[in-house]
């Protein structure tokens, strides 16, 4: 199952951004995440501030979200905003919605803080550099 939504986000991207999807390698860290409105115990844990992935992570070159829970009725706030000069723009999850962009500057973003409930997403990143791919995860 991992491997074939690996797969479909990888050719989704690969379309939109009209690249080959065989230059394209999943890269680490590739994560599942749990907000909610616990207190953070160390800088990683302040998932709201603004950044950049391509910095944060290094291999990076595009990211994508899964996300396994919905805004508004699984939890308040954990909207992901792209940081745009002008106007911001907002994605509210929804179960089995995916978005996907490049990670490089152009998408300053960050998560508003989680007000109640938990949210759940997968993050799935792909580097076009071979020497940073990784294989599928595979579940003992």
């Amino acid at each position: 199952l991992c491997s074939d939504v690996r797969l479909r986000i990888q050719q989704r991207i690969a379309q939109a951004f009209g690249i080959s999807s065989a230059s394209m390698y999943l890269t680490k860290p590739t994560f599942f995440s749990r907000i909610n409105n616990t207190e953070a115990k160390t800088t990683h844990d302040e998932y709201w501030h603004p950044h950049v992935d391509k910095v944060t992570y290094g291999s990076f070159d595009y990211t994508s979200l899964l996300y396994l829970s919905d805004y508004a009725e699984d939890f308040g706030g954990g909207r992901f905003v792209f940081m745009d000069a002008g106007s911001n723009k907002t994605v509210e999850p929804r179960a089995g919605r995916v978005s996907f962009f490049t990670s490089g500057s152009e998408n300053l973003h960050r998560v508003e803080k989680v007000h109640w409930g938990t949210r759940y997403a997968i993050t799935i990143s792909f580097t076009c550099n071979p020497d940073h791919g990784i294989g599928d995860p595979v579940l003992m």
